[in-house]
């Protein structure tokens, strides 16, 4: 049946009876992809019939559908004609695992950070309003776990000012964003989940209504009086917006008539829709973490992940539990992603000291300058993508007040599979802006341990350390110290040194490598770890001038970033020696494996090599540009 959909008209034309059959066949779908590559399985398979009723009730694209966060719109690609497409879910050329707009005309925006849909919805429903498109309706489904993040209660607050926004909120309450959701919010949500007595308190008093007209004024008291009592969590209605539910998110056709009901009252109104995240697949549903939130390429029949061996956030995990150990006054803070940043460890070994603030970036940063401020020194976890929402309290907050808080940006640099948005090439050139900030950037596991120990230690203002997605990198040891950068590489006493090739964290085995090939060249090479990116140390200025090119290679975007600082460093010590930069070109970059994007950039030995010869070149008659 699945195979037959080509798009929302033929869901429409689906019975009743055959809806099922569809469900059913979308959630093997799900589970033999998501098997094969990984991917978003457990949001995606609590959605399915939530999903279905959307379709069924408005007109995509005509209608726009606006998925908050985008992981959960894997069945709406499927309604939409992408089925055929979905077996290469995230890899290179196939489809993305978030709305794409290069897709399909029914992804409007591609959102994948989370609590922007409110806002999308509310901007196109004013829109249509302007140019009297009154018969469109903007439909904006939002995990509850999107719901802790500030930005949507501030388009909630909007929407519910324009009493004739055609605007549906479908909250998705599976009681989880990563992990559980986190916060007063979330408990509110959990209560209507299990508390029928305002549902059918409200039946009461909407039948009395509807067969003794005088009584409604005294009546309608008496249902804020009952609300109040009863479910003063039913906050939505006191912002002034109508409220529809709890619906049964997996009975297709309670959500049909929920959502049919929305769409004709012409105003904003919120859908609150229960659903089970990982519903349909025994492995999702029974696992206690985060029912198969985002797992890796895993067994159909058993839901066994696949081993990833160790990665950097194993590294980061354990050294902070140690130094938790030794200093009562280290605390830790996350966005919703307990596990994901690996600080799971520290929670199981010190509870009281650990602070999920669900998808609340902003947030965590100024609640760490808080617990800075009474003598607490925090480490706030996330993916380096994430902090871009969080510049300002990092800059205003925090470093303003020259608070010792430790931010760890997990993820740094090309992820790869999960595309242009969280991609973390942009925190070292923000974070250059920042003043009294220092920057440490591992190369290997063993620098990982030894930088954040040296960050915690930091007592007069703000830290920031940052390593990539996957595998941590093999140990490089150090032959020399410069300053307090670590030399990795050095000419022999006999040879004068062409290339300074400065490798920003795990870019220094690219550099390693590449110095290599630079060798068979007659190009020699020093190649330097510096450890602390900002502020740099003043010897590199000290080496480039020994040497006739300065190379800084890091996986970060190249605007504004290390190499830009190196030739900022260099100009202010008069040093002409020439710097090239590499790094990642300022784009937003199709999704793929992060080796395929670091050889398509020329972020690899091979790469550098090559264009670094060409370089040396231009300025030595003697060497050969490679063919």
């Amino acid at each position: 049946m699945l195979g037959s959909v080509k798009g929302p008209q033929d869901v429409k034309r689906l019975t009743a009876e055959e809806l099922p059959q569809l469900a059913g066949e979308v959630r093997d779908l799900l589970v033999d992809a998501c098997a094969k590559f990984g991917g978003h399985l457990g949001p995606n398979l609590g959605v399915v019939e939530l999903t279905i009723a959307v379709h069924r009730v408005f007109d995509s694209p005509r209608d726009p559908v606006i998925w908050d966060t985008g992981h959960q719109a894997y069945v709406h690609k499927l309604l939409t004609g992408r089925a055929a497409g979905f077996g290469a879910l995230k890899q290179e050329g196939g489809l993305s695992g978030y709305p794409s707009q290069a897709e399909s005309e029914h992804d409007h925006v591609e959102n994948s950070h989370a609590s922007t849909a409110l806002s999308y919805a509310d901007g196109l429903a004013k829109a249509f309003k302007l140019r009297g498109e009154r018969d469109r309706t903007v439909v904006a489904v939002i995990g509850d776990g999107a719901l802790t993040g500030g930005m949507a209660w501030e388009a909630l607050n909007n929407i519910a000012g324009a009493k004739d926004l055609r605007v549906v909120i479908v909250v998705n309450d599976n009681g989880r964003s990563y992990s559980p959701t986190i916060g007063g919010l979330a408990s509110h949500l959990s209560s209507l989940r299990v508390d029928r007595r305002y549902e059918d308190a409200l039946e009461y008093v909407k039948g009395k209504i509807g067969n003794v007209p005088v009584l409604y004024d005294a009546l309608h008291g008496l249902k804020k009086g009952i609300k109040d009592v009863v479910a003063p969590q039913a906050m939505f209605e006191d912002l002034g917006l109508k409220y529809v539910g709890p619906i049964d998110g997996h009975d297709e056709q309670a959500m049909e008539a929920a959502l049919r009901k929305a769409r004709d009252f012409r105003g904003p109104v919120i859908v609150h829709a229960l659903t089970q995240k990982g519903r349909g697949y025994s492995p999702a549903e029974n696992h206690d973490e985060d029912q198969f939130h985002s797992p890796g390429a895993f067994d159909r029949a058993t839901g066994a992940e696949k081993p990833k061996g160790r990665i950097w956030t194993n590294v980061f995990s354990e050294e902070l539990v140690r130094l938790g150990g030794e200093r009562q006054d280290l605390v830790a803070i996350t966005a919703a992603m307990l596990h994901p940043t690996g600080l799971n460890a520290f929670a199981e070994a010190y509870p009281e000291r650990i602070y999920d603030v669900g998808i609340a970036e902003q947030h965590a940063l100024t609640s760490a300058a808080g617990l800075a401020l009474g003598g607490m020194h925090p480490v706030v976890a996330v993916y380096a993508t994430f902090l871009n929402r969080a510049f300002d309290q990092l800059l205003m907050d925090v470093a303003l007040h020259k608070l010792p808080v430790t931010v760890v940006l997990d993820r740094a640099g090309v992820t790869g599979d999960d595309g242009a948005s969280h991609n973390g090439m942009w925190d070292l050139s923000l974070l250059q802006v920042v003043p009294g900030l220092k920057i440490a950037v591992p190369r290997d596991g063993e620098r990982l341990i030894e930088l954040l120990g040296e960050a915690v230690a930091v007592s007069d203002g703000p830290t920031v350390l940052r390593w990539p997605k996957g595998p941590v990198a093999e140990s490089v040891e150090r032959v020399d110290r410069l300053g307090e950068m670590d030399v990795l590489r050095a000419p022999g006493s006999d040879d004068d040194p062409d290339v300074l090739l400065v490798g920003v964290g795990p870019m220094a085995q690219v550099c390693m490598e590449a110095a290599v090939l630079l060798d068979a060249q007659g190009i020699t090479t020093t190649v330097v770890d510096p450890r602390w990116v900002k502020p740099l140390d003043e010897a590199l200025a000290d080496a480039a001038r020994t040497h006739r090119l300065v190379a800084v290679v890091e996986d970060n975007g190249r605007v504004g970033a290390v190499g830009d600082a190196v030739s900022r460093l260099l100009r202010d010590a008069d040093c002409d020696v020439p710097v090239r930069s590499y790094g990642i070109p300022q784009e937003f970059l199709d999704h793929a494996k992060r080796a395929v994007i670091l050889g398509r950039i020329g972020l690899t030995g091979q790469g550098l090599a090559r264009q670094i010869t060409e370089a040396v070149a231009k300025r030595s008659p003697q060497v050969s540009s490679p063919s």
